[in-house]
């Protein structure tokens, strides 16, 4: 099995693999033109994956907190999923809400997950199959959760960290945002960032909708001259952080986790410092 990411030939070719199911990442806010164009297509056979309604904490004020296992765990049966299923992940615009999905199966202990790269524009795009998204009904799955709770980092550890300073913290928002030059996109959050956090938006590790080449990657981490501390990746609610993270993972064995409330609790909370 390939590493993380999978390409659009290399799932053709497994399209028939006994346990392979394909999720289609699914985030209702993800308005993008290509996204738009292509809403209704999926790749043959894909299962619905929705972010916003299904797997994520739906008693949270914020968006896309990560569900609990057991929420997790039954919303995966629901949708077919065993504890052997090989799993691949790709959303409508190539690469946007996929990282998450991969990072959530990964989070909550199952490993056979991978990334499409390039996701349904690069399987058009290679002539492959496509059809009309279904309203499909599955068998109930046996998947089982089991949380890593390593993988995600809450405000209090955070907070804690500018005292103690374990870990570093990138973020993905873009660096206007970063700065504080561009009002938040979301109403009630102050401009600014993370005391001590460094800037990487998630765009510079892609390139056409697909991950940059490892040499690439390696030398935009490189030049932010990081040292062998732990990675926690943040953007603005918790979904393009899992792009930096996924690049991070592709090039690097260093420990990374999510702030999963990201800046949209960091920039409500006026009891949390900002830069």
């Amino acid at each position: 099995m390939p590493n993380i990411l999978v390409s659009s030939q290399w799932l053709k070719d497994h399209l028939s693999s006994p346990n392979l199911i394909i999720l289609d990442a699914h985030l209702p806010s993800n308005t993008s033109k290509i996204a738009s164009t292509l809403e209704g297509l999926q790749i043959k056979n894909a299962r619905l994956f929705d972010i916003k309604n299904t797997f994520s904490d739906q008693n949270s004020e914020l968006p896309n907190t990560l569900p609990s296992p057991k929420y997790f765990e039954t919303s995966c049966r629901s949708i077919g999923i065993n504890k052997d299923s090989i799993i691949v992940v790709y959303d409508q615009i190539g690469i946007y809400t996929s990282p998450r999905v991969w990072w959530m199966f990964k989070t909550m202990g199952h490993d056979n997950v991978y990334l499409l790269n390039g996701g349904l524009p690069e399987w058009i795009s290679q002539g492959f199959e496509t059809e009309e998204k279904q309203n499909a009904s599955y068998a109930k799955g046996n998947f089982k959760a089991q949380l890593n709770p390593n993988a995600v980092k809450n405000s209090n550890q955070l907070l804690e960290n500018l005292n103690t300073n374990e870990f570093t913290v990138l973020d993905a928002r873009s660096s206007d945002r970063f700065k504080g030059e561009k009002k938040e996109p979301r109403e009630g959050l102050r401009s600014g960032c993370i005391p001590s956090s460094i800037n990487l938006p998630f765009t510079e590790v892609l390139e056409n909708g697909t991950f940059k080449s490892v040499a690439e990657l390696k030398n935009i981490f490189n030049y932010l001259k990081l040292d062998e501390k732990e990675l926690i990746f943040s953007c603005g609610s918790g979904i393009t952080a899992c792009i930096t993270l996924v690049a991070s993972e592709l090039i690097s064995e260093k420990k990374t986790a999510i702030y999963d409330g990201s800046w949209t609790e960091w920039g409500q909370n006026h009891q949390l410092p900002i830069a």
